[in-house]
């Protein structure tokens, strides 16, 4: 797997993600189609944090769906 991508099937994904950020539309869910740099950015523009608290609730969020 490419480290990269969060693992799993993205479409089962997109749901749980618009729950834990709920500012994401739909169309940019699809566009980040699974890449974790490309959610982290996408939440760093959203709600205005700094990159690493991005990348730091990316990988919280993906440890809780992953157990």
């Amino acid at each position: 797997m490419n480290s990269d991508r969060i693992e799993g099937n993205w479409k089962q994904l997109k749901g749980k993600v618009k729950e834990q950020w709920g500012k994401l539309t739909d169309d940019e869910l699809d566009v980040i189609e699974g890449h974790r740099e490309q959610l982290a950015g996408k939440i760093q523009e959203r709600y205005g944090v700094a990159r690493d608290e991005a990348e730091r609730q990316v990988k919280d969020w993906e440890r809780r769906m992953h157990g």
